[in-house]
């Protein structure tokens, strides 16, 4: 079935005879064969083009090529080009840093062709404009902005690869060049020149191109625009040159380092001549007066440096100017465009004191001790000196984090006033055993048992290290205080969280000042108790004006005129009482240390020295110490964790060279300022109602501690201290050892004598009355 059923179909497919219709049916035709094609038309020849017709055809696409789609092209350009208002392009200018008095100059930021200093046209002698002219394009007035024969020319330069190409601009063009298109040797940067030049003659008068231009060309040794170049050749201002040495400046403009007037004199009095005969052909010098004029003096080339490094100290001023601006929200844009003026909060005296300090103490000294030096205001934290070494692009040592020494004492003694125990109260002073090591004073100083502000004086290592102890949870109460203080909870430089063990507890060395901080740190947190307690964040920058007068900062004391970002709010962290009573525990410490009291003021410090691990040899060294107006930190030390030495070989402490270096910045930088008073009470020393008859300790643990309370009553004569508040009065501030209570009292008449006092502590005076309160604890009674 499937062959037959595939036979029947192939023969289905078998070519059939053809057939006709007829009356009857279909009927099969005889095959006449192939029927003939009809005869195709005659093929069409194209016809033979004339030698016109083919000229033709070449010119219109030769005019297609070359004419119509470039002008297409460069109306389409011509058309999306925004030709910017006159006097709205930026250009780089150099900023200036100044101390806050705004005219001591500190640094200068200088831009990529940034060295300039705008001036209007009006200040440009008509002289010095025509002499530009007559050098760079005497038909400025009248062209459309442009010169055709400058495009050719690049062209014809380009294809045949001459290392000229480009050349022959107008005033117009090299300005459109340098402030929007570059250097570039090129056809398309020739032709966007052109376009730009055109459209720019038609939105702006000849007079703003010509000042524009003006303030933009280069003239050489690093000088932009006319108002530096001034300063570079003749150190003159614009308005005071000469029609000769405008000559001069307007012969630079076509080669400044092929022309200068040191190195290649002949060549550029060659263009100085020409220059002066161009203004004759253009009538603005009379030939008689071109005779009169001789070639003029310039000043000797200065020696090359670069503009944008500030190699001395006030280096690192500069960049932390520069990282606050940023946090500001003050953008790099806005610094190399907007010629501004930023006014520091750096005292300039007291900046000064501080550099001469640091180098004079460090003269003579072996080289490989460095200093830095911090002073802050307390009353607004403003950055009144800094030096962070004699290398400005060096490493900034006042941001380098350091053991302190005992200068970290001073937040023992808050933390001890914080939670009750009194500067009177007393404390062995003989060596600790801590697990196996024993701790001891330098040079094994004792006072047997004395109190917390006479240990606080002597800087007693042992003291303070059962005061830490003694206190609740004292390592992290000691820390807390720091904080408190200002010290920054993270330290750029040390792993984890500050003044912890890696996030976990810090250890009771933490009061001997194992931990590391910076020395901008400790001015910063001495301020906070300088102030009364309350903190304020430091900074660098007062105010900041554009060039044009606009303010973008302003930190001024007048909340109504402030402008821009502000430091963060003052926080009183501290109790008054408590940042007093501190204070004057720190007043006689200075005069204490080597005799660095300052001259004729108050001051309240503490010293601090680290050991070089078990060398028995030093290697950090501090002062750190305030008056109510400044808090300076100063620390020395090495790079690389040597001993610190004099030339003479002996051992640096605090109270040595340190203490030389802060005794000089403060004096010079309070030279001629009123003396303050150190400590003064505040008008309610106790945040409880002083009117309860009486105010015993209110802490458990100044009960508990291991040593009995001894109570002293102030260092003073009866008939000289009347009731006595927490801390003496302002009137008395050379109290040579002031030692009070730090828990106020309410007003009451002098103590009786005590009945059983206890044994006198040489050598200070005989305890207050006390009470037992339980077997061989007592508390002190008013």
């Amino acid at each position: 079935m499937i062959v037959s059923s595939f036979r029947s179909r192939r023969g289905r497919n078998a070519p059939q005879p053809p057939q006709y219709p007829s009356i009857a049916g279909w009927k099969d035709l005889d095959d006449p064969g192939p029927r003939p094609r009809p005869p195709r038309p005659p093929t069409y020849i194209r016809p033979h083009r004339t030698r016109g017709q083919r000229i033709r055809h070449l010119v219109l696409w030769l005019f297609t090529i070359l004419i119509a789609i470039p002008t297409l092209l460069i109306a389409l350009v011509y058309w999306s080009a925004e030709i910017p208002a006159a006097g709205t392009v930026p250009i780089n200018q150099t900023a200036t840093i100044t101390a806050s008095d705004g005219s001591t100059v500190l640094a200068k930021v200088v831009p990529p062709e940034g060295n300039r200093t705008p001036v209007p046209l009006s200040e440009v002698p008509e002289h010095v404009r025509e002499a530009v002219l007559s050098a760079e394009d005497r038909n400025f007035y009248t062209n459309p902005g442009f010169s055709a024969s400058g495009l050719l020319r690049a062209v014809r330069d380009n294809v045949l690869g001459r290392a000229n190409a480009g050349g022959g601009s107008t005033i117009t063009q090299q300005y459109v060049k340098n402030a929007f298109l570059g250097s570039e040797r090129t056809v398309s940067r020739k032709v966007h020149e052109l376009i730009i030049s055109s459209k720019m003659a038609k939105e702006w008068s000849k007079e703003d191109i010509l000042g524009a231009y003006l303030n933009t060309i280069y003239f050489g040794r690093g000088a932009y625009g006319i108002a530096a170049a001034a300063q570079a050749y003749f150190g003159k201002t614009v308005p005071e040159l000469t029609v000769a040495e405008g000559a001069v400046l307007a012969a630079l403009i076509r080669s400044p380092s092929a022309l200068d007037p040191q190195t290649r004199l002949p060549q550029l009095l060659q263009r100085w001549n020409y220059v002066l005969n161009g203004m004759v052909e253009m009538d603005t010098i009379a030939p008689g007066e071109r005779d009169t004029i001789v070639f003029p003096p310039t000043i000797p080339l200065p020696a090359p440096e670069d503009v944008n490094t500030t190699r001395g100290p006030e280096g690192h001023i500069k960049t932390q100017v520069l990282r606050e601006l940023a946090d500001a929200g003050i953008s790099d844009e806005e610094l190399n465009t907007g010629a501004l003026q930023i006014t520091t909060t750096i005292d300039a005296k007291a900046q000064q004191a501080a550099t001469a300090a640091a180098t004079g103490a460090l003269d003579g000294q072996p080289p490989e001790l460095r200093t830095a030096v911090t002073s802050i205001d307390p009353r607004s934290g403003a950055v009144r000196a800094y030096y962070g070494g004699a290398d400005g692009i060096g490493f900034d040592f006042a941001q380098a984090p350091v053991q302190t020494g005992s200068a970290f004492k001073t937040f023992a003694v808050l933390a001890a006033l914080q939670q009750g125990i009194p500067l009177s109260r007393a404390f062995d002073s003989t060596p600790v055993d801590v697990n196996g090591v024993l701790v001891r004073n330098v040079e094994n100083e004792s006072c047997g048992t004395c109190s917390l502000s006479e240990a606080f004086k002597r800087s007693l290592n042992t003291s303070f290290y059962r005061l830490t102890l003694a206190m609740n949870n004292g390592p992290q109460a000691i820390a807390d205080a720091a904080h408190q203080a200002g010290i920054p909870q993270d330290i750029p430089g040390v792993p984890g969280q500050s003044l912890t063990e890696m996030g976990a507890p810090p250890m009771p060395s933490i009061v001997l000042g194992t931990y590391l901080v910076r020395p901008f740190d400790m001015a910063s947190a001495y301020a906070t108790i300088a102030g009364a307690g309350r903190y304020h964040q430091p900074y660098f920058v007062q105010r900041v004006v554009r060039g044009d007068g606009r303010v973008l900062l302003d930190r001024g004391g007048d909340p109504g005129q402030r402008t821009g970002a502000q430091p963060p709010p003052s926080e009183q962290r501290i109790p008054q009482t408590i940042a007093a009573q501190t204070a004057t525990a720190m007043s006689p410490i200075a005069s204490y240390s080597n005799g660095h009291a300052l001259s004729g003021r108050p001051s309240a410090a503490k010293t601090g020295t680290t050991q070089l691990g078990d060398t028995g040899q030093n290697k950090d060294a501090w002062m750190v110490g305030f008056t109510p107006s400044l808090s300076t930190a100063v620390w020395v030390g090495t790079e690389s964790n040597l001993p610190i030495v004099t030339a003479g070989g002996g051992r640096i402490y605090g109270s040595g060279l340190p203490s030389d270096i802060w005794k000089q910045t403060m004096d010079g930088a309070l030279a001629d300022t009123p003396a303050e008073q150190i400590g003064a009470p505040a008008p309610h020393p106790a945040p409880v109602v002083p009117a309860a008859p009486q105010q015993p300790s209110r802490n458990p643990y100044d009960i508990l501690s291991p040593p009995p309370p001894q109570q002293p009553e102030p260092q003073q004569q009866p008939t000289q201290q009347q009731p006595f508040i927490v801390i003496p009065p302002a009137a008395e501030p050379s109290v040579p050892e002031p030692e009070y209570e730090p828990e106020p009292q309410a007003p009451a008449a002098p103590p009786a004598e005590a009945p059983a006092p206890a044994p006198p502590v040489a050598p200070l005076p005989p305890a207050p009355r006390v009470v037992e309160i339980l077997p061989g604890v007592t508390i002190p009674v008013p």
